[in-house]
């Protein structure tokens, strides 16, 4: 089975192709482009360089959110585009379950944080249990939007009741660094700098997994997932707050 695993849900632009156990391509770049300049280019060099023909791929897994907004909607749609094209499904994998999935075989607890600015993190808490010859990765903690306070108070507890320690990944570690030091009360870490960024590769095998659990859906109801309103949405919605209540005010005056 073949799949092309895409995420471009931050600062980094990442493909893969992914051929049953076997990662067969990588390419991932962290750069300030945008990453309707990148992905698709990235893509044709993988295909020229396989000498693949893009019909033999089975599924497009894709990072279906949270992350950044303008990132998610350019993966997702080239997602969508070759999905329907192709005539294949595809695999929504949470962002934050792949970037955390990086750190496999650890017995640590692991806590991805993005930086989903106004100091909040997309995050959440997740580990590896040893089962039989495999480790079984476990979901802990959901992704969520969060204060990056109250992810740090949930890691302290959490780490502190299973006697562990936690190892911090994601491009919210330069922003959130001093307040995690300040506030951590258990042993704790940071991911060195080839496994704390998303990864296509990392994408995509758990996305094999989901596969095989019947997890996968047609391109035209995959959306992506943003766990929060965007920025226009937030202003739309305060300037509709802000109008209702100049109208309440002008209601009671009226009334008195």
């Amino acid at each position: 089975m073949k799949i092309l695993a895409i995420d471009s849900s931050g600062l980094t632009a990442s493909i893969a192709i992914l051929e049953d156990d076997l990662m067969i391509a990588e390419y991932t770049i962290t750069h300030k482009k945008t990453h309707s300049q990148t992905l698709l280019p990235m893509l044709d060099t993988i295909v020229q360089t396989l000498q693949m023909d893009l019909e033999e791929i089975d599924a497009i897994a894709v990072a279906k959110g949270p992350g950044s907004f303008t990132g998610l909607r350019i993966s997702s749609a080239t997602a969508k585009g070759l999905a329907f094209v192709l005539n294949k499904p595809i695999i929504p994998v949470p962002t934050v379950d792949a970037l955390a999935y990086n750190l496999y075989g650890t017995t640590a607890l692991i806590c991805p944080l993005m930086d989903a600015r106004r100091n909040q993190t997309y995050t959440g808490i997740y580990t590896f249990v040893q089962k039989e010859d495999i480790m079984e990765f476990e979901v802990v903690s959901e992704q969520k939007a969060v204060a990056i306070e109250e992810i740090l108070e949930e890691v302290n507890s959490l780490a502190n009741k299973k006697r562990t320690n936690v190892i911090f990944l994601g491009d919210g570690i330069e922003v959130f660094k001093s307040q995690i030091k300040e506030q951590i009360k258990v042993p704790f870490s940071f991911a060195p700098e080839h496994c704390k960024r998303q990864r296509a590769g990392a994408v995509g095998t758990l996305g094999l997994s989901y596969y095989k659990k019947g997890i996968f859906e047609p391109a035209q109801v995959h959306v992506p997932e943003y766990l929060r309103l965007s920025q226009a949405e937030r202003e739309r919605e305060q300037k509709f707050q802000e109008k209702k209540q100049e109208k309440e005010k002008e209601g009671k005056k009226n009334r008195n």
